[in-house]
């Protein structure tokens, strides 16, 4: 264990503990840490409205993922995971955005939501409708709207992958005996399959919540944050902090703040939800 250790230490833990070390500090980037300032960077980053909003938004993202990008994702693989004719082409096709570059699918995204040029407001007015003046992008009521939904064309492909998989692991005997008592394509679905798919379900669920927390590269892509902070999220605010305006104890004191939040996040969703999947896993390892 020594070598992967090693590397856990170096690249994990010792940053963590130096981004606690510049929090304190008030640092432009430039020699040694010298004007300590204790608490005060965190008091002016949970203070700050912008910061705060970013969390909010952060939170909002989380919970559409769940709302939105669950259902969608299990009614895909449910019925991707039926016979039919080019069931591979389709899967491939779901799958294919997830492993595009953030760069590049941002870029293209980008280009499409162009207001009165794009795509998108092209195939609006072809239609008879427009598209907001200032653009999707450039609306602070659309704008993080249309990020989610961009998030969500590039990240479903993760979920349906994921759910699918989860699928195959359902005996087809069970399916055969509720048709032979009589049960319809739902009732199968609701009593059998969903229950099954249970843990595959709260693993996809913490994986999102995780990265929505995290979300940095389509939101720099798309925005950078604005139009009037309305996208703005806590990895995007440090990174405005840090590198625009050369304040590396506030990005600090807010990565320190990103990555708590995120830990009891995690902590709690493991202690509430995921614990009956491993107490599970553990009498089944007993057995």
């Amino acid at each position: 264990m020594g070598p992967a250790l090693s590397l856990f230490l170096l690249f994990v833990v010792w940053p963590i503990i130096k981004a606690v070390q510049f929090s304190v500090y008030r640092w432009k980037g430039f020699g040694p840490l010298t004007d300590f300032v204790g608490w005060r960077n965190y008091d002016s980053v949970l203070h700050n409205e912008v910061f705060t909003g970013a969390l909010l938004h952060n939170l909002a993202i989380v919970a559409l993922s769940l709302l939105i990008q669950l259902p969608l994702g299990l009614a895909i693989a449910l019925l991707l995971n039926r016979r039919m004719w080019g069931q591979g082409m389709l899967r491939t096709v779901i799958f294919v955005p997830y492993v595009l570059s953030e760069v590049i699918a941002g870029v293209v995204w980008f280009q499409l939501l162009q207001p009165q040029y794009g795509v998108v407001d092209a195939l609006l007015a072809a239609v008879g409708l427009e598209g907001p003046e200032q653009g999707w992008l450039g609306t602070p009521e659309y704008a993080l709207y249309t990020v989610f939904a961009v998030l969500t064309w590039k990240y479903l492909g993760l979920a349906v992958i994921l759910f699918l998989a989860g699928l195959q692991g359902v005996p087809e005997e069970l399916f055969e005996a509720a048709q032979l008592d009589g049960a319809s394509w739902w009732q199968v679905q609701r009593r059998i399959t969903i229950p099954l798919l249970g843990p595959t379900l709260r693993v996809w669920a913490f994986l999102s919540m995780i990265g929505s927390l995290q979300l940095f590269d389509m939101v720099w892509i798309l925005t950078g944050g604005g139009p009037a902070n309305a996208t703005t999220t806590m990895a995007t605010f440090l990174v405005t902090e840090g590198t625009k305006r050369q304040n590396y104890g506030i990005a600090a004191a807010a990565s320190v703040v990103l990555f708590v939040v995120a830990l009891v996040m995690a902590l709690l969703y493991q202690a509430l939800v995921l614990r009956r999947d491993v107490r599970d896993a553990s009498v089944g390892a007993g057995r």
